[in-house]
């Protein structure tokens, strides 16, 4: 693959892998109007987010073994197409229990693209090339979380919430063309038929696999911090620190691009030392500033900057914890990639749900639920990580 072919590559597989982060936080300005308007509590609410999260760990454990099966490219395909007709029905939804059950929907559709593009990515590179693929990835479905609340919170104040979810059909519509029109079949050789026995063999093995475990659940604990902080956010922000809805997106904004730039900095990264030890490093910052955010919002030091700087550390951190982290997961598996992507992703939102099911129920007006619940991840993320897979040497 020549390098104007690979640019174009993974503008493609970012630009489906945005529909993740483009769904999460488009809507996320609206969360308080949202419970407004359907007169329901802020559980409730979050709760819409929360399914979202489930239907994606749930969902991916589906497609693993369909797209190692038979192939990435159709799976890919049928997914994308649920999710758009999902979206149409969430911007329709009479009730809060039929927007839940939407969301549903649209997260057993989008999550096909978190799957199948990892897998992709494994089907063609090394496991150094591979973290650098997903730095790169990075980059462009990066561009999501930066625009998504702005234009969430713009389509709101225009139009009102319903039309974030057309928007989010307009955009599934295009990456279902991106992916029919641009992407070509990556599996070279198939897996046996489907068995339900075969397949579970092959999740349990992975469960066992020490080293895969450590990986995975370091990114994948360490995602449950991100989600939670997303879950959160909306109402520390605005109903807590008074940050009008309009503004939100730039301070949202803001901790996206540190989390794009600091991922760009892992090739310079890796020119110097490996992917474990990187890995292991933006963990300890992690957990770290995750310890001074919750102290600030404890005791109130600092106000809004004593919780948003160092969240914004936090957040950037999970730049360098995402690309190698997965890279290591995914480096033993060949054939059975989709498999291993698939229990990286349920793992990664299984801890999401709970996350933001947590800090939800732990609402209590003040930003501690939130800062303590991020902070309790990136610290289980990186102990987990030195207990299942100690380190290696560079």
């Amino acid at each position: 693959m020549d390098a104007a072919t690979q640019r174009r590559w993974v503008l493609m597989l970012g630009t489906i892998i945005a529909i993740g982060p483009m769904t999460i936080d488009m809507y996320l300005p609206a969360l308080p109007t949202l419970q407004a308007h359907f007169g329901v509590d802020t559980a409730a609410v979050q709760f819409t987010l929360s399914i979202y999260f489930i239907g994606l760990a749930c969902g991916q454990l589906m497609y693993g073994p369909i797209a190692d099966r038979f192939g990435r490219r159709r799976p890919l395909l049928v997914g994308l197409a649920l999710y758009t007709v999902a979206s149409v029905l969430c911007a329709f939804a009479p009730t809060i229990e039929v927007l839940t059950a939407s969301r549903l929907l649209q997260a057993l559709g989008g999550c096909s693209g978190m799957v199948i593009t990892r897998a992709m990515v494994r089907d063609r590179f090394d496991p150094t090339d591979t973290a650098r693929i997903y730095a790169s990835l990075v980059l462009v479905m990066g561009v999501a979380p930066i625009l998504a609340p702005l234009v969430g919170g713009q389509l709101l104040g225009l139009i009102g919430w319903r039309a974030i979810f057309v928007a989010l059909a307009i955009f599934g519509t295009v990456c279902w063309t991106i992916a029919y029109t641009g992407l070509s079949e990556t599996l070279a050789m198939r897996s046996e038929p489907i068995r339900i026995g075969r397949v579970l063999r092959g999740y349990a093995a992975l469960l066992v696999h020490r080293r895969f475990m450590g990986y995975a659940l370091a990114t994948g604990i360490g995602s449950g911090g991100m989600f939670s902080y997303i879950s959160g956010a909306p109402f520390v922000f605005i109903e807590v620190f008074g940050v009008p809805v309009q503004h939100f997106g730039w301070l949202f904004g803001a901790n996206a691009v540190g989390f794009v730039v600091v991922s760009q900095l892992n090739g310079w990264f890796l020119d110097r030392w490996s992917p474990d030890r990187i890995l292991r490093a933006a963990l300890l910052g992690y957990a770290g500033f995750g310890v001074i955010m919750t102290t600030a919002a404890a005791s109130g030091i600092g106000g809004l900057a004593g919780v948003a700087v160092p969240l914004f550390v936090c957040v950037s951190s999970l730049g360098l914890v995402f690309p190698n982290a997965t890279a290591m997961a995914m480096e033993p598996f060949g054939t059975q990639a989709g498999l291993a992507a698939a229990a990286m992703g349920t793992l990664q939102f299984g801890a999401a749900a709970l996350g933001g099911s947590a800090v939800g129920h732990l609402h209590d007006g003040t930003p501690l639920p939130m800062a303590a619940v991020v902070t309790a991840c990136a610290v289980l993320a990186a102990t987990l990580l030195r207990v299942l897979a100690p380190p290696l040497r560079d």
